[in-house]
């Protein structure tokens, strides 16, 4: 490797390929590396200095919170859908998370009160429909003094 004039000699760089005609190292074998800094016998490291401990960045936190359930409650989402299949059921869904969510603080009270006014307002339509149903019956079999 021709070096330009003016510039002092370097060992060659262990990246590039040996010139044609140079000796090579053998695989395996260590190569003289120039040393910059102190370096202690037997190549170990000197051990590092100890680090300062990090920094505060404020009052500690409330600390770890309890894992939630991940939604509302089972119950009410029950009862509002039970309002529309089986209202009596969406009733005692309703009342039943109601109480659930006052005691454990779960999400879901407006479901559960939706739930229940529905539930609620379609068993009384059923009621007013059945009672109608009854006394179409018994309209319709009372006899009007009239035979057939």
């Amino acid at each position: 490797m021709s070096q330009p004039p003016g510039e002092p000699d370097q060992p060659p760089s262990p990246y590039e390929p040996p010139a044609y005609g140079q000796p090579q190292q053998p695989y395996g074998q260590p190569q003289q590396q120039p040393h910059w800094g102190h370096q202690p016998p037997g190549g170990a490291q000197p051990p590092y200095a100890p680090q300062p401990p990090y920094g505060q960045y404020g009052p500690p936190g409330p600390g770890p919170q309890p894992p939630r359930g991940g939604g509302p409650n089972v119950l009410a989402i029950l009862s509002l859908v039970l309002a529309f299949v089986f209202a009596p059921a969406g009733i005692v869904c309703g009342h039943l998370a109601k109480r659930q969510i006052r005691q454990t603080g779960e999400e879901g009270d407006q479901l559960a009160t939706w739930g229940l006014i529905l539930s609620y307002v379609f068993t009384g339509i059923g009621l007013l429909v059945c009672c109608g149903w009854i006394g179409l019956a018994f309209w319709a079999n009372s006899d009007n003094g009239g035979s057939y």
